[in-house]
This record gives structure tokens, C-alpha cells and sequence, in this order.
């Protein structure tokens, strides 16, 4: 009963989100459900024997017959696997590239069936004979619409029994807490500047405000993904299930590369699973390895947008990487990442994530090339209002302070700390109810991954 009214629930809340969208998933839940069955089938029928033979004659015939059955299995099994995932991404990919509106959530589902079907075809996994515990997988509503992305192996121990107790929903909502005011009191207070800076106009702005733009969307972005993660982690414990973590503070990263494996972890391992460990990953050489991470990043630009600005960005990144690489073989990351000189590394860093998620962030190319121009000063501004940056600076340092604050290890060791203390339930009940209060005043913006 627990996973009807969890099935029933997580329907109801993805219906009162997008009701148009329900069908789509509802198809996709049905048809997967039973293309699971046939994938994970591995029953060899008895093999009906003639009357008077001898026993090794038999035994022959049997093995013979198991081995015939067994080939055709694997046949069939591997035709409809291939099936199943070119039409999940056909289906993706015709939504994402000729409708232009997608169903709430389908990326994010989308890998969550690819991942189950490929671990039960792999082995890896069996079946889900159940489908109440199929769809609970596929749509369970704390990470439906923007992940963590899940492993069946790492919910199917929970969907088949779990316990919902008073010291799992008081953890929960103290992690949900955090990821709310992450969403709230971060996310949506610095994306004021980023909206401002849009509503002025990218040529009409200094050098100066450019930067403190890309370091607010950059922060903004952050904090609203982040923020979601919590949320879905805290929801996740309050039901009994452990979601992965998904952020690992990336901006204490010291390359391009490092920022990646703590970024959206749950989407890299996808990629790194069932992507790029598939192609060879680093086992073939280095030109191999450089064409792999091509692939990876390529399909991670495709799986984020349709448009030419998310392209730019992917590979701006793939580009970062492999320059890494090379340096790396070099020993000079190495020695970069001793001591002083990982200044150096965390620069490197704060300086190219904030560019490339300017392509992320705008995709209008001729706009992107003026703020970009902005940033690097090699486009001339148009009637830019004088010390434009200091006031966005008096109006929201202190915001972007706390945001580069929060971007640090600190915060969880305070959380870790204070969270099971008379003190610090205080401390977060009080939190809890002025997030609450926040939006009530000023109303909810919706997450930003929810469009992908």
C-alpha cells in the first residue's frame, strides 16, 4: 500500500504540473514496463525427448537444444533492447528537436528507463516483475521533474520494503530545509541581478557588471539545481529511500574536469556508465580517449537543448578537458596542484565556468557574442550609465557573499554540526517557516532544470 499511494500521489502531483504531459508518460511507463519483461526473460522451455533413447544421447540432445534456445534468446533479447532504447531517445529527441516543448520531466526519465533496461539486459539487474514498482522507479515524485538520476539497484531494496519513521521524516525535513532555503534565499534573491542585467541590455553594460552577471547566473544555477537535490534528498528520506547525492561543491573544484565529477554527479555516471565506458573510455589510447569525451560531451549539449548555443558550451568544455589532459601527461597540473599553485588551479576554474555557462545561459547567438564581447571588452557598449557595477555591488554584494560563502565546505560542516542540537532545530525550524514566508511575499520561481 505504500507504493499504491506513493504511485497515486506522484501521478496527482505530475498531473497538477503539466496535465497534457501525463500521456507520454503513462505510454512510456506501460510500454517499458513490458519491454523490461521480455528483455529480462531467460526461461529455457523443456525440451520434449523421444521414448527409448539413452541417457548420454539425451544429455547430448539437451545441451544441444539449451544452446539453440539460449542463441536465439540472446538474439531476441539484444533486437529488442536496441528497440527500446532508439525509441525512448527517438522519442526524446523528436519532442526536444521538432515539437520544441517537452513533457515535464521526460530527460530525466528518459535516462532512468535507458539506465534500467540496459542493467537488465547487462545482467546486472533483474527484472521488475511488479509494474506498481516499476512506475514508483520511473516517477517517483521527489526527484521526478529534475533528478538525482537513480539506479533501480539503488531504490529496488526500498520500493520492495521499507519503513517510514519519525527519525527518517526529521532528517529529511532538516535536509529538505536546506535545499529550500538554497532555492530561496540564494538562487532566486542573486538571479535578480541576472534578470536585471537582461532587462538592460548586454551592450549597455560594463566590463565590470559583466562579471558580476556571470558570477550571479553562475551562483544562481548552482544554488536552484543544488537546491532541488536537497529537496528531493530530504522527500526521499521522509518516504524511507536514500537518493544519491548529486553536488559535491564544485566550485571548490581545481579544473574543468574535477568541476564536472562534482557537478551533477548522478548525470556524469550516467554518461560514464553507459556512454563512455562502452566506447573504450581511456583503455584505447589517448586519440581514443579524446574522441570518447567528444561523444560524451556532444550528447550532453544535445541532451541539455536543441539550440546552437548549448553546442558552443559542450565543447568549449570538451575543450577545457582535454587541454587538462595534455597538461596533466605534461605534469605541469600536477605540480599546479601543490601548495600555492592551486590559487592558480581555483582560478582557472572561476574563470572558465562563468564564460561557459554564459553559452549555457543565453541562447541567442548574436547575444551571446555581445555579452561575451562585454566580458572581454573587444565589443564597444552603448550608453553605459556610470559605475554600473558599484551599485550593483552595494544592491547585491553582500548576496554574492553569501553565495560564495555557501559555495564552500563550511556550511554542511555548520549543518553537521548543529543539525541534531536543540540549538540548530531551532535555528532550522526559523529557516523553514521564513523561506515559507519569502514565498508567500514575493511569490515561487520555478526551477531552472525543469525546462531541460
Amino acid at each position: 500500500m505504500k507504493n499504491v499511494i506513493l504511485l497515486t500521489g506522484s501521478l496527482i502531483f505530475y498531473t497538477l504540473g503539466e496535465v497534457w504531459s501525463l500521456p507520454i508518460l503513462l505510454g512510456s511507463l506501460l510500454v517499458n514496463y513490458f519491454m523490461g519483461l521480455h528483455i529480462g526473460r531467460r526461461a529455457i522451455p523443456r525440451m520434449e525427448t523421444e521414448q527409448g533413447k539413452k541417457g548420454a544421447e539425451r544429455e547430448r540432445e539437451e545441451v544441444i537444444y539449451k544452446n539453440q534456445i539460449r542463441s536465439r534468446q540472446a538474439k531476441r533479447r539484444r533486437r529488442l533492447f536496441v528497440n527500446a532504447v532508439i525509441c525512448n531517445a527517438a522519442v526524446l529527441a523528436v519532442l526536444k528537436f521538432w515539437k520544441g516543448s517537452l513533457p515535464l520531466g521526460i530527460s530525466f526519465y528518459t535516462f532512468q528507463i535507458i539506465s534500467y533496461l540496459t542493467d537488465i539486459y547487462r545482467g546486472e539487474q533483474e527484472k521488475e516483475t511488479s509494474i506498481i514498482r516499476f512506475s514508483n522507479y520511473i516517477v517517483m515524485f521527489p526527484r521526478l521533474v529534475s533528478g538525482p538520476i537513480v539506479n533501480y539497484g539503488e531504490v529496488r531494496a526500498a520500493l520492495q520494503e521499507r519503513q517510514v519513521t519519525l527519525k527518517g521524516i526529521q532528517a529529511g525535513l532538516k535536509t529538505f530545509t536546506m535545499g529550500l532555503a538554497a532555492k530561496v534565499l540564494l538562487a532566486d534573491r542573486i538571479g535578480i541581478l541576472w534578470r536585471d542585467v537582461q532587462i538592460t541590455g548586454f551592450e549597455s553594460i560594463s566590463t565590470q557588471l559583466a562579471w558580476l552577471a556571470a558570477i550571479a547566473y553562475s551562483l544562481m544555477l548552482y544554488f536552484d539545481f543544488y537546491g532541488y537535490s536537497l529537496m528531493a534528498m530530504g522527500l526521499g528520506r521522509m518516504l524511507g529511500f536514500e537518493l544519491p547525492v548529486n553536488f559535491k561543491n564544485p566550485y571548490m573544484a581545481v579544473s574543468v574536469r574535477d568541476f564536472y565529477r562534482r557537478w551533477h554527479m548522478t548525470l556524469g555516471r550516467w554518461f560514464c556508465k553507459y556512454v563512455y565506458i562502452p566506447l573504450g573510455g581511456n583503455r584505447r589510447g589517448e586519440f581514443r580517449t579524446v574522441c570518447n569525451l567528444l561523444a560524451v560531451w556532444l550528447l550532453t549539449a544535445i541532451w541539455h537543448g536543441s539550440t546552437a548555443n548549448f553546442l558552443i558550451w559542450g565543447m568549449l568544455l570538451w575543450l577545457a578537458i582535454v587541454v587538462e589532459r595534455q597538461l596533466e601527461a605534461l605534469g605541469i597540473l600536477r605540480f599546479l596542484n601543490r601548495g600555492i599553485g592551486k590559487l592558480f588551479t581555483h582560478a582557472w576554474v572561476l574563470a572558465v565556468i562563468p564564460v561557459t555557462w554564459m553559452c549555457f545561459a543565453i541562447t541567442d547567438l548574436e547575444q551571446l557574442q555581445i555579452f561575451l564581447g562585454r566580458m572581454f571588452h573587444t565589443v564597444s557598449p552603448i550608453k553605459v550609465s556610470p559605475g554600473d557595477w558599484h551599485r550593483a555591488l552595494e544592491d547585491y554584494g553582500w548576496l554574492l557573499g553569501m553565495g560564495l560563502f555557501a559555495c564552500t565546505p563550511a556550511i554542511s560542516k555548520i549543518y553537521r554540526r548543529l543539525k541534531d542540537t536543540w540549538p540548530g532545530v531551532i535555528l532550522l525550524s526559523a529557516l523553514f517557516w521564513f523561506c515559507v514566508w519569502r514565498l508567500q511575499a514575493e511569490g515561487q520561481n520555478p526551477f531552472m532544470y525543469r525546462d531541460f
